[in-house]
């Protein structure tokens, strides 16, 4: 989205180290990320473990000690608590132009994962695939925040990133079957690898200018930026026919 990324995440109870995440492309990247003090303990467990072989998740040598793997209830509500962040955290294009309580990163997939319900059959595309894709695709934004165009980070660092945050949040659900599934997801959305892709990829830009209308008629704002950058850039039929009724209805001033 045209908004801005934070590697800082405030929160009052628990600062978390992610040096691998600074940059100096970027003022607004940093060394330090904060996370809810519910899922930092098993979090950070887990990159001490994958960064000291030598030692298991406890920070100890495993021949002296055995230690207990967190449960599968365990693992899935320190993920789940992880994802609270794209629950509070804003779409930052709309912070820098002034929107008054914007929509956050879970508002933004939720929506797709509607368009992706409600959308037309169309061969060769399972739908059931696109509402996970749709719901996933941001995912990793729980830890870098909204990385944007206008934060100077290139699309190669912007994408490490991201491809990094998501390893972790795997890991902290602790892998298997459903964190293998998120973790394909997710590359096959960044790649635009399928037709399930090319389909959520529109989604993604469809649901940003029917926000960017919905502000627009709601707050008198000119967000005309936002229809610009996507002009031209829809890959299916579905996503082209949405986008037109969309700069149909902003042009006859229709809510």
């Amino acid at each position: 989205m045209s908004g801005s990324g934070r590697a800082l995440f405030k929160s009052s109870s628990f600062l978390f180290p992610f040096s691998s995440f600074s940059s100096s492309s970027s003022s607004s990247s940093s060394s330090s990320f904060r996370f809810p003090s519910r899922t930092c303990s098993s979090f950070s467990k887990a990159r001490m473990a994958a960064e000291s072989p030598s030692t298991d998740i406890n920070g100890q040598d495993p021949s002296i000690t055995t230690r207990t793997p967190p449960s599968p209830a365990s693992s899935a509500v320190d993920f789940l608590s992880l994802c609270h962040r794209l629950k509070t955290t804003k779409r930052t294009g709309w912070i820098y132009r002034g929107i008054q309580d914007p929509e956050s990163i879970s508002d933004h997939m939720y929506r797709m994962g509607i368009m992706a319900l409600v959308a037309p059959d169309i061969p060769g595309v399972n739908r059931d695939r696109c509402v996970k894709m749709a719901i996933v695709h941001d995912i990793a934004e729980a830890i870098v925040g909204d990385i944007t165009p206008s934060d100077g980070i290139s699309k190669s660092e912007k994408s490490r990133r991201e491809q990094e945050a998501l390893d972790y949040m795997c890991k902290l659900l602790g892998g298997g079957s459903r964190a293998t599934e998120i973790a394909e997801l997710w590359k096959e959305y960044e790649e635009n690898s399928s037709p399930e892709a090319k389909v959520v990829k529109d989604f993604d830009k469809v649901e940003m200018i029917l926000q960017a209308l919905e502000y627009e008629n709601e707050q008198g704002k000119d967000l005309d930026e936002f229809f610009q950058s996507t002009a031209g850039k829809f890959q299916t039929d579905v996503g082209k026919a949405w986008a037109a009724e969309i700069a149909a209805r902003r042009k006859r001033g229709e809510h």
